[in-house]
């Protein structure tokens, strides 16, 4: 009784299923993916100054708190109290930040003042 060796034929390797596996990865991440955006800030170049003879607030942002004209405040407590300041025309407000404030502290607080109309909020560097 003889046995007949097998003879292996390598088979090529052919790319086509790989690309189709990526091609449907692609959409799927694709149409999984969202694409409106979560909130907005609007920024601006700064002006020539500040046009009108009322005197603006002055906002220093810190890591651990806020000073509204020097008077310490959590984040949350600066809206309802610049909203007082706020109801002339043309209010200013002038921030100023410390050196350990992160992007994210600054964008917080654009946020906060961003509902407040007739505010013009300028960042000092």
């Amino acid at each position: 009784m003889a046995l007949e060796a097998r003879t292996w034929r390598r088979r090529p390797v052919t790319l086509a299923p790989l690309i189709d596996v990526i091609f449907l990865l692609l959409l799927f991440f694709m149409l999984s993916s969202i694409f409106t955006r979560f909130a907005e800030v609007p920024l601006m170049n700064a002006g020539g100054g500040l046009t009108d003879g009322n005197a603006p607030l002055f906002v220093q942002l810190r890591a651990d708190d806020v000073r509204l004209n020097g008077v310490a405040m959590p984040l949350d407590a600066v809206s309802p109290a610049v909203e007082e300041y706020a109801t002339q025309e043309d209010a200013a407000l002038l921030v100023t930040l410390s050196s350990e404030v992160t992007s994210q502290r600054l964008i917080d607080l654009l946020s906060e003042l961003h509902s407040i109309p007739n505010l013009t909020v300028s960042v000092l560097e």
